[in-house]
């Protein structure tokens, strides 16, 4: 049996600019790319018309497209990840594992028993870091401690980083008869258990005027002022170096946006208990109020609040929902109404085509005030100002709540002013 090398794909769906993949074919010989459809995962997805899992499977076929020029072909399975790696270990004369590291929780210990299965085997396991810039121990304070505020963290690494020294991992520079010749049939969607969706899937936009416009209008709703990254960014559909390469020079705010994706996985990897508990523990005190009917009320985008409305709306529909509402529909589901934090996370898990735990527990225990560098508790968003900042002629409400004006639209779910002197003396009462 010929000695084989497999290159595992998980959140990097492409095959140019890809550290793994490119160490892989630099060091090895006959390279076997493979990518796991994880039922760990999968299993725990109730709407089995995931636009995200059909996201994955087209991009997928594009791989194993590139792949087939190459005289080989992409090997897709579904199973549980140990159960798959046994089953290869069966199949194939492996010599080694390469892959791109992945910081989450469930990934850790995912690998964690990946490592442990082969190095049983005597199979080496190699991670390389593709998914940020900087990652792990390379933005530290200076006693050796990670960062758990973000202005310093950004700073540090602004000083790290060097824009001539970013490389750029071109396979097409190495011999393409490096991978193995074997031809896989895909899984169809039903094959893994999911349907087609009618979701439109949105495109990057890098381009000069969105980068040079994106401090002014990153914050508008209305217009579309955003790149659409962030997608791409989860499911490397984009090399993060690529997207620094293509905007660095155009947009300083943009940047800092990046460097924030950034932060919050290295806080999801150096303090994981933060994935599901609050990072400052005392919030964890908060006597949440959790109606049921009121959080029901957000998800359907009917509290009487229309730019709230608007938003989880626009979540429901597209899968999508612009940044700056994010903060608000959050403040005011754990100010407002104080419903616990992971609840509004929960149900972003379910919708977000861009759903990343780390970015989403850090933006959700910004607005709750329990993260690490967050909102001081007693910043409540006024939905009513920033209607009037962020959507002044509210085209973006009128787009999702076109009954706004209407007998039809209900009333608010709760009172402004009730909410927010609620939301005060139950956090100081929590906290003091």
């Amino acid at each position: 049996m010929k000695k084989t090398t497999i290159f595992w794909h998980r959140r990097d769906l492409r095959t140019d600019d890809n550290h793994g993949l490119y160490e892989a074919l630099k060091n090895e010989g006959s390279v076997l790319p493979i990518f796991i459809f994880d039922t760990e995962i999968l299993d725990e997805l109730e709407d089995k018309k995931d636009a995200r899992i059909e996201f994955i499977h087209e991009h997928l076929k594009e791989i194993k497209t590139f792949y087939q020029k190459h005289n080989s072909s992409l090997l897709v399975l579904h199973g549980k990840p140990k159960d798959v790696f046994k089953k290869l270990t069966e199949d194939y004369d492996i010599k080694s594992v390469y892959t791109n590291r992945d910081y989450e929780p469930y990934a850790q210990k995912r690998d964690r028993e990946i490592y442990d299965l082969l190095k049983e085997k005597d199979i080496e396991f190699k991670g390389y870091k593709d998914h940020v810039v900087l990652e792990k121990g390379e933005v530290l304070k200076d006693d050796g401690d990670p960062y758990v505020v973000f202005t310093p963290y950004s700073r540090k690494w602004r000083e790290k980083f060097n824009l001539d020294e970013l490389p750029n991992y071109k396979i097409d520079d190495l011999t393409p008869n490096l991978f193995t010749t074997d031809s896989f049939e895909m899984p169809s969607l039903e094959d893994l258990g999911f349907e087609k969706t009618d979701v439109d899937f949105p495109e990057i936009d890098l381009s000069k005027s969105t980068l040079e416009n994106y401090a002014e209008d990153r914050d508008i709703p209305a217009v579309k002022g955003t790149s659409r990254l962030s997608v791409h960014l989860r499911f490397g559909t984009i090399s993060i170096r690529e997207a620094i390469r293509r905007s660095i020079k155009k947009s300083d705010t943009f940047v800092t946006e990046l460097i924030w994706r950034e932060f919050y996985q290295m806080i999801i990897y150096h303090f994981p208990k933060s994935a599901t508990s609050s990072f400052k523990s005392k919030y964890d005190k908060i006597e949440w109020r959790n109606n049921e009917k009121e959080f029901e009320a957000w998800c359907e985008g009917k509290t009487g609040y229309p730019i709230v409305d608007a938003g989880m709306r626009q979540l429901n529909e597209t899968g999508y929902m612009h940044n700056r509402v994010r903060m608000i529909v959050a403040s005011f589901l754990t100010k407002h109404l104080l419903i616990d934090w992971r609840w509004g996370e929960a149900y972003f898990a379910q919708k977000l085509l861009d759903y990343e735990l780390a970015s989403n527990v850090g933006g959700w225990q910004w607005a709750s005030g329990s993260g690490c560098d967050a909102a001081p508790y007693f910043r409540i968003f006024n939905p009513y100002t920033q209607t009037k900042k962020f959507d002044p002629q509210r085209k973006y409400i009128n787009k999702w709540v076109p009954e706004v004006d209407s007998e039809d639209y209900p009333e608010p779910i709760v009172d402004h002013k009730e909410g927010r002197e609620r939301a005060l003396a139950t956090y100081k009462s929590a906290l003091s």
